[in-house]
């Protein structure tokens, strides 16, 4: 009896050390150590990727935002978005995809809409837009709805509409367009895109300065 309990006493004792061990090395050193490598090589993505503008936070490079005027460039749809109606405390916006299947009638009224709307605002005098220009970012969200990127066909579409409503030549919105352009990364991995409120901070800079 006194050796089974010397036994089970030595096991609790030896499962407390590592518990404390493991404690300090997981739950502390590792955690600060990460943090302070994440913030002495990459402090701008270790702090969420802030974009600025006027000194001041306006967003982060990696979600998108919605709701700008039609002087702005316009980012993918956000049809997953929700509001929260449980915590009604905080205002908070829900991500998520519509979950609609691709032979699904809603998921289709909501493309062809979109497709209505970006051809008539993007069609100024002088140029047309047509329903086979627009390109399939430019009428479907992203699985989060929150997308901060868009593709470069999408941003070139909508060059004549963002020159004419800011009295720019259609030249200058391009070479803007082009030049923040991002490619591939690693130079094969996923697609060229263009960065949303980066090109949006660019315009609003490009027409105050004119």
């Amino acid at each position: 009896m006194n050796n089974s309990l010397l036994r089970t006493t030595r096991l609790l004792g030896a499962a407390l050390r590592a518990l404390l061990v493991l404690t300090v090395l997981t739950g502390i050193l590792y955690p600060l150590t990460v943090t302070g490598v994440a913030q002495a090589l990459f402090p701008g993505k270790a702090n969420g990727s802030e974009t600025e503008a006027d000194g001041k936070v306006v967003g982060s490079s990696l979600i998108g935002q919605q709701g700008y005027s039609l002087r702005y460039f316009q980012p993918r749809p956000a049809h997953g978005l929700g509001q929260n109606s449980l915590n009604t405390r905080y205002r908070l916006i829900l991500s998520g995809a519509t979950n609609l299947a691709a032979d699904s009638k809603e998921l289709t009224r909501q493309v062809e809409a979109a497709k209505a709307a970006v051809v008539k605002d993007n069609s100024v005098p002088g140029h047309r837009v047509r329903p086979s220009d627009v390109p399939a970012d430019a009428v479907t969200s992203s699985g989060s709805g929150l997308d901060p990127d868009i593709s470069p066909a999408y941003a070139r579409l909508q060059v004549h509409r963002v020159a004419a409503r800011n009295g720019l030549p259609v030249t200058v919105v391009d070479k803007l367009v082009e030049d923040h352009t991002t490619g591939r990364t690693l130079g094969f991995l996923g697609e060229p895109r263009v960065n949303v409120l980066e090109l949006n901070i660019a315009l609003r800079d490009l027409v105050a300065k004119r």
